[in-house]
């Protein structure tokens, strides 16, 4: 497997990590359960998971009233998108 593989397998499995911890939150939440931290949903889109986590935000109705996700998870996918071209342009990608 050459690098651009294991990035892109990297990015597959972070941010189907992030969608399923969106839902799984959203799910304790219904039933009063221990809740995932907002710092761990945070960690896991800096991670490479935004685009993930995102997903989940809406698909799960869950954290969109929260000013900080709301701002912040679409934020966090336009820095990394530059970072990703960023690092193509210059070959290292």
């Amino acid at each position: 497997m050459n690098g651009i593989n294991i990035f892109l397998c990297y990015l597959l499995a972070v941010n189907l990590a992030g969608f399923l911890l969106f839902g799984m939150d959203k799910s304790r939440a219904r039933r009063h359960r221990w809740r995932i931290p907002e710092k761990t949903l945070f960690a896991v889109a800096l991670l490479g998971g935004s685009l993930g986590c995102l997903a989940g935000m809406y698909g799960f109705r869950h954290k969109t009233r929260h000013r900080s996700f709301v701002l912040g998870i679409p934020v966090i996918l336009v820095l990394q998108c530059v970072l990703v071209l960023f690092l193509f342009r210059q070959g290292l990608l």
